[in-house]
């Protein structure tokens, strides 16, 4: 199982000694998540300074288009020498339209049709063939030469999906190279939800395409993690789309005490609700040692990568 270290929104004047750090501590790949901050700006100051694998975990691609995506990403990839990891995610609606401003519908369908319209871009790149992508959601028709980059010497970025529903997993199954398991994944959902769905996926393309996993990423080795962590599943368990992790466990009611709060704007409140049994359903929680074994029992042979944020940060994208 690789290592990743997983960085939220990191200011870009300091995410240079992140990304060295993680090389010290010996990780395998270097990610950056989309909170406050552009993630692909971050990558960029890197990506020619530390040897890691790097990757976008997540990119939000409803913010974006697919065209501005594939610039970046192909860049991303150049300038790594074709490390890069294009991991995207669609956020929820309410943040894609009120704070990104940007269309929402049908999110599987358009995140399955974002995938095939960044193939096409970048295949019109590579090949100098006329780019003609028609679709749904997305149109591109036009590449003249002054805006083509032509060929990437390193080929393609691998492209990674963000997923809790099965639907969205299942597309990730079918069109991408790599999942990545969103924070509020506990092992049961994992083992039940996920892996089921994204076979389902693998099987519509015909269940021959290897698919990479990132694992979950909420991970405490102090009482300051703890709290941030706590903070963070009662984020998620008061957004609806997550519901159906709780449900599963047959925690729904937990869902509409922190979503009725989070409607009241009473947002400091809600961490004191999760109770011990629900952090440690989400979260791995110990010393570095103990995090580690606990991380491969949960883990071991369900995923091919490990998520971990640097101690007393914790992933929040």
């Amino acid at each position: 199982m690789k290592t990743d270290r997983v960085e939220a929104g990191p200011d870009p004047t300091r995410v240079l000694d992140l990304a060295r750090s993680a090389e010290e501590d010996g990780c395998d790949g270097f990610w950056v998540a989309e909170t406050s901050r552009d993630p692909f700006v971050a990558l960029g100051r890197v990506a020619g300074e530390v040897e890691l694998e790097l990757g976008t975990a997540v990119a939000v691609a409803f913010a974006r288009n697919p065209m501005t995506t594939a610039m970046a990403a192909n860049d991303l990839q150049l300038l790594s020498c074709g490390r890069f990891h294009l991991g995207l995610g669609t956020q929820v609606e309410a943040h894609v339209t009120n704070r990104f401003g940007m269309p929402w519908s049908r999110p599987a369908a358009r995140m399955r049709e974002f995938v095939f319209a960044l193939r096409a871009i970048w295949h019109s790149w590579a090949t100098r063939e006329q780019l003609r992508f028609c679709g749904e959601f997305y149109t591109h028709t036009l590449m003249t030469p002054v805006f083509d980059p032509g060929p990437n010497p390193f080929g393609n970025p691998s492209v990674w999906l963000a997923g809790v529903g099965e639907l969205m997993t299942e597309v990730a199954g079918e069109v991408a190279d790599g999942f990545l398991c969103h924070s509020f994944t506990t092992e049961r959902y994992l083992r039940e939800v996920t892996l089921p769905a994204l076979a389902r996926g693998r099987a519509r393309a015909g269940g021959l395409r290897p698919l990479e996993i990132q694992g979950p990423s909420l991970i405490a080795y102090d009482d300051r993690s703890v709290v941030k962590i706590r903070r963070l599943i009662a984020f998620y368990g008061a957004t609806p789309a997550y519901r159906k992790v709780l449900d599963l466990h047959g925690w729904g009611d937990l869902h509409e005490e922190l979503h009725q709060l989070s409607l009241d704007g009473r947002w400091n409140e809600m961490t004191g609700l999760v109770p011990d049994e629900v952090l440690h359903a989400f979260a791995v929680v110990g010393t570095p040692a103990e995090v580690r074994a606990e991380y491969a029992r949960r883990y071991g042979g369900l995923v091919t990568r490990s998520a971990t944020p640097t101690p007393t940060v914790v992933r929040t994208g």
